[in-house]
């Protein structure tokens, strides 16, 4: 007869319940995997798939009652490594869609603004567009499934233990800086093509004084401002896919751990 303790089902539960705990949290905040498009089941699916597909290779847990202060305290600990892990690509996304909002603004689309159900408020046309790319550089560079790798190598660099988080929050917060870096660099382009334009504007106005200036500028920079993006177009996919790869290098946890390195 087969007789089941205590101790055996505890030990199960705390084997699936813990890594689901991160893979959730990691799911939560990932890009493509947290969209809202997605249903909620859907999430818990995939979520509780990956974490029984990690379950056999996972090291040894420790033996604890998960509704003690050392369970609530380990649960604390995961949710925090999932979040991090997350939100490192989260940041990359967010630098390019800032990029796009920042083009849409000089181009005279600031009143072009639409429902964005990811981060449920207004954004730019362009800001959505940009997104929209960088979500097909990152599926098409296999992005999701180097995540779930990143994600199960987690489970060694910061296995499940009694022991600290091992991440130093304010390398995080550090880490958020690459979101104006890289609205920066990728908008630059068309910043630097519509102030050439505005100054040729401006200087246009001092000559010809009767000229409607506000007839005649909106049509100019929105035309410049989409001739501009048209021509680097081409060539976006390779920054995209650089940034993205940055962020995905970032969630394997070897620059958000406690350490001088800068990212």
């Amino acid at each position: 007869m087969i007789t089941f303790s205590s101790e055996l089902l505890q030990s199960w539960v705390l084997g699936l319940l813990l890594p689901l705990i991160r893979i959730l949290s990691f799911i939560s905040m990932a890009p493509v995997f947290s969209h809202n498009g997605i249903p909620q089941p859907v999430k818990m699916a995939v979520g509780f798939l990956i974490t029984v597909t990690v379950m056999p290779t996972l090291p040894s847990l420790p033996n604890i009652d998960p509704v003690s202060w050392q369970g609530v305290l380990m649960i604390s600990q995961q949710i925090i490594i999932g979040v991090a892990m997350g939100l490192m690509v989260r940041l990359i996304f967010s630098g390019i869609e800032m990029a796009g909002q920042v083009s849409g603004m000089m181009m005279g689309l600031g009143f072009a603004s639409f429902y964005d159900p990811q981060t449920q408020g207004s954004t730019v046309a362009i800001s959505q567009f940009f997104g929209i790319l960088a979500i097909l550089v990152f599926l098409s560079m296999d992005g999701h499934l180097l995540l779930i790798v990143a994600l199960a190598e987690s489970f060694y660099t910061l296995p499940i233990s009694l022991d600290g988080v091992g991440i130093n929050p304010m390398q995080i917060a550090l880490w958020g800086g690459k979101i104006f870096s890289i609205g920066l660099q990728l908008s630059l382009p068309i910043i630097a093509a519509l102030l050439i334009t505005n100054i040729a504007l401006g200087i246009l106005t001092r000559s010809a004084p009767q000229l409607n200036i506000f007839g005649i500028g909106f049509p100019i920079t929105i035309g410049v401002g989409f001739l501009t993006l048209i021509l680097i177009l081409p060539e976006m996919a390779q920054p995209y896919r650089h940034f993205i790869e940055e962020g995905i290098s970032a969630t394997h946890l070897n620059k958000i751990q406690t350490s001088d390195k800068q990212p």
